[in-house]
């Protein structure tokens, strides 16, 4: 298991590749910025299926404890398959704005996830290290 310094470490990294993404997505014609968003699709796809791998993989006990987060990953990985479908559609361009807002919008609420998830994730590290401490006085005691 890597460790959860290096974990953080790599969500960084992955922070950092949105952004700058995200920076030259928006200097881009649409044909690049087409096949970058499939890009992405891809690597989320990816990424919510290795996080079900994981859950998949947990003790019982885990879990349990996870169902709520296994119920996430399964309507994140629902809501890419509806988005590719909704995007194959043909647009007018009031539509198309609209929709553009819609997905602007969607693309703030999934930051404030994101944020909300590292701060989560924050806690949960630290809880681990926590007892992880404990455990060894225990051992010394």
């Amino acid at each position: 298991m890597t460790k959860l310094s290096e974990h953080l470490a790599d969500l960084s990294v992955q922070a950092k590749s949105a952004e700058d993404a995200v920076t030259a997505a928006e200097k881009e014609a649409h044909d690049k910025v087409v096949a970058r968003k499939e890009q992405a699709r891809a690597a989320a796809s990816a990424a919510v299926e290795k996080v079900n791998q994981k859950i998949n993989s947990a003790s019982d006990t885990a879990a349990h404890d996870w169902s709520a987060v296994k119920a996430k990953v399964a309507a994140d990985l629902n809501g890419l398959k509806a988005n590719v479908a909704q995007a194959k559609h043909d647009l007018g361009a009031k539509r198309a704005e609209n929709y553009a807002d819609e997905l602007e919008w969607e693309a703030d609420v999934a930051i404030d996830y994101a944020i909300a998830s590292i701060q989560q994730a924050r806690y949960a590290v630290l809880d681990a290290v926590a007892g992880r401490v404990e455990a060894e006085q225990a051992k010394r005691a």
